[in-house]
């Protein structure tokens, strides 16, 4: 009878279990369903060009006849350019003067607008981001009237009043970079102040209200509470601006015009890149840069998440 009886109870419950298990797989099934649209859609936009560039590399085409494979001549031919080096030399300067200021400037901005005695904070908050949304041609359209080569633009007008001759701002050497690096601050700065604010306020007030207790002023509350609980915001600024910094096209092209590509006063690497492809056919060694730049890019990020994980970390003491 009890053997009966367990037989009866297994053969009740192999039922229950076997419909618990569709069921489970049913919620995976549909999980995966849901979230495989952006898979397929990464593959197709984001994965196969990437691959397809890497091939691109060891061949020769001009993207519509047959390709012909050429080992590592296409990174020989773009590492013998003079150009290639000017354009990674333009992007580096471009990059140090338009990004490094617009990091540290952004913490005090947010500092300031974090605070509770200042007044209209959500007025400010909405200004210092505006420029991020605006039009990048109204913004190049904007900076070609303040830096025109006319006596009477806006730049030149700030020099004359230091006694400074006028400056052809697209064409000469200095000139286009700072044009261009002033830019780039202009709107990517309230992204990274916003990025900090949004970190300041996941601080917790009870330290600085112990700090002030402690007797530790505002500079030093900055430096040893602010600054150190900012880091992962820091790292992740960091990381966004190099990239964006090293990937720089859209700024100098709109602003410098049709002469973009036939100047080498501030071109760019992607713009080195853009120029092999579409203008000289050579998708080979346009492909060979992405490459190039590619490794650059995973080395300077890696360099400055090295370098900003240091911030705030204290020294043991006999070291």
């Amino acid at each position: 009878m009890e053997n009966a009886h367990k037989q009866q109870q297994r053969a009740s419950s192999a039922p229950a279990a076997k419909s618990s298990l569709s069921e489970k797989k049913k919620d995976m099934i549909s999980g995966y369903l849901y979230v495989a649209p952006f898979f397929i859609i990464f593959a197709i936009i984001g994965l196969y060009p990437a691959a397809f560039s890497i091939v691109l590399a060891f061949q020769d085409w001009n993207g519509l006849g047959q390709m012909d494979f050429v080992g590592l001549r296409n990174f020989v031919v773009v590492l013998q350019d003079p150009l290639f080096w000017k354009s990674l030399y333009n992007t580096v300067i471009i990059g140090l003067m338009g990004t490094a200021p617009q990091l540290i400037v952004g913490i005090i901005l947010a500092y300031f607008l974090n605070m509770a005695v200042i007044k209209f904070t959500n007025f400010f908050r909405v200004t210092i981001f505006m420029p991020y949304i605006t039009s990048m041609v109204a913004v190049a359209l904007v900076f070609g009237v303040f830096f025109s080569s006319n006596e009477t633009a806006l730049a030149n007008y700030v020099l004359s009043l230091f006694g400074m001759d006028p400056v052809n701002w697209k064409t000469s050497e200095w000139g286009a970079k700072i044009a261009i690096s002033l830019m780039v601050f202009w709107r990517w700065v309230g992204y990274n102040t916003i990025i900090y604010l949004a970190g300041l306020q996941s601080i917790p007030k009870d330290l600085y209200e112990a700090a002030t207790i402690d007797g530790a002023n505002r500079v030093q509350q900055f430096l040893h509470i602010t600054v150190p609980l900012l880091k992962p915001f820091i790292i992740l600024t960091v990381f966004m601006s190099t990239v964006g910094a090293l990937q720089l096209f859209a700024e100098p092209t709109v602003f410098l015009g049709g002469s973009a590509f036939s100047r080498d006063e501030a071109m760019t690497v992607v713009m080195y890149l853009y120029r092999d492809a579409f203008n000289l056919g050579s998708f080979g060694t346009a492909s060979a840069t992405a490459v190039i730049l590619l490794v650059i890019i995973v080395g300077a990020t890696a360099l400055n998440t090295w370098l900003t994980s240091g911030l705030g970390r204290k020294k043991k003491r006999g070291v």
